[in-house]
């Protein structure tokens, strides 16, 4: 039996071969908090009838049935492949370097189409007894990906699903071993692409990739559920940098409004030769929107630049991320 509270409860996933077909989750996360909830409509039959005072409980429908809701987790050094191709769009194979135990998943940024999960989570009773939801059909939405001072990488996903069952069975979760991503290995870089430079003064960045798609694609035939989201608008990708104006490299960015490359690492430990475990955002070119530096007091002037991310023409925005998984 499981402990009756959300200590006992699980959330594992699994990529569809088909949208909205059940998939028995292979890859569990360990994750800080999540909202994933059927959303019904129904319609309630209002017709009069002769000193009726109340509507007919039996002519209430069930019209449309969908999901959301989000998951946030920390980063870490594993088991973070399937949610980032979700969010991606590229499929992925990892690669091998080296003949060495180091695998590098490279996550371009491309059309989501095809790319959906089946997520199960795990709720448990009072009692110990844990009970089941299958998301079938989740697309990712949107991601943000958040790091500041003495603190871990965080990432908080938006997820759009299709329907939820609760008839499969509750997976037995097993968990790798793995460790967060955290403030530690973090360095944020800007420059030329391929060659930026390392920033001082970066006390938090924050990014977020947003996948807008047509969620509400409801057609009759359907039995009430939707058929897969489509893109329906250009991606949008922003930022911040919270900082010490410690120099005013950032600042003429922003009072130019030229563009620039910026790399954002986090190195962890050693897997071999010269691979470590790694997750890397490169955005090829950004600029900045807001937030020059003010005078507010006494303390250090700490602005907080917000960026837009676009495309320079030539290199697309990708996520890399070096772990030890063979497999996503």
């Amino acid at each position: 039996m499981a402990i009756g509270s959300g200590l006992g409860a699980q959330v594992g996933l699994a990529a569809e071969s088909a949208y909205g077909t059940y998939v028995a989750p292979t890859k569990f996360v360990e994750f800080t908090k999540e909202s994933l909830a059927l959303k019904k409509t129904v319609a309630q039959s209002a017709g009069i009838a002769a000193n009726r005072l109340l509507p007919l409980s039996s002519r209430r429908v069930l019209t449309q049935r969908e999901a959301a809701g989000s998951l946030e987790m920390e980063v870490t050094n594993t088991a973070m492949g399937v949610l980032l191709q979700s969010l991606m769009g590229t499929s992925v194979t990892p690669v091998q370097q080296a003949a060495t135990a180091a695998y590098l998943q490279t996550h371009t940024l491309a059309d989501t189409v095809g790319k959906s999960l089946t997520i199960q989570k795990g709720v448990p009773l009072t009692t110990g007894t844990v009970t089941r939801k299958n998301f079938l059909g989740c697309k990712v939405i949107s991601a943000e990906f958040s790091c500041e001072v003495g603190g871990m990488l965080t990432v908080s996903f938006e997820i759009d699903s299709k329907d939820c069952e609760e008839t499969s069975v509750l997976a037995a979760a097993t968990y790798p071993a793995m460790s967060p991503f955290h403030f530690g290995q973090m360095s944020a870089k800007t420059g030329t692409f391929g060659a930026e430079v390392a920033r001082d003064g970066i006390r938090k960045v924050s990014v977020k990739f947003e996948r807008p798609q047509a969620t509400d694609r409801f057609y009759a035939g359907q039995s009430g559920l939707k058929k897969e989201p489509i893109s329906n608008d250009q991606v949008k990708i922003t930022g911040s940098m919270e900082m010490d104006y410690v120099d005013t490299t950032l600042d003429d960015l922003h009072t130019s409004d030229a563009a620039t490359s910026f790399q954002w690492d986090f190195i962890g430990p050693l897997i071999a030769v010269t691979h470590y475990e790694r997750f890397t955002v490169k955005l090829p070119a950004i600029r900045f929107d807001d937030a020059p530096p003010t005078v507010e007091g006494f303390d250090l002037v700490k602005p907080t630049l917000q960026f837009t991310g676009l495309y320079d023409g030539t290199n697309q925005p990708l996520i890399e991320y070096m772990s030890r998984d063979i497999t996503l």
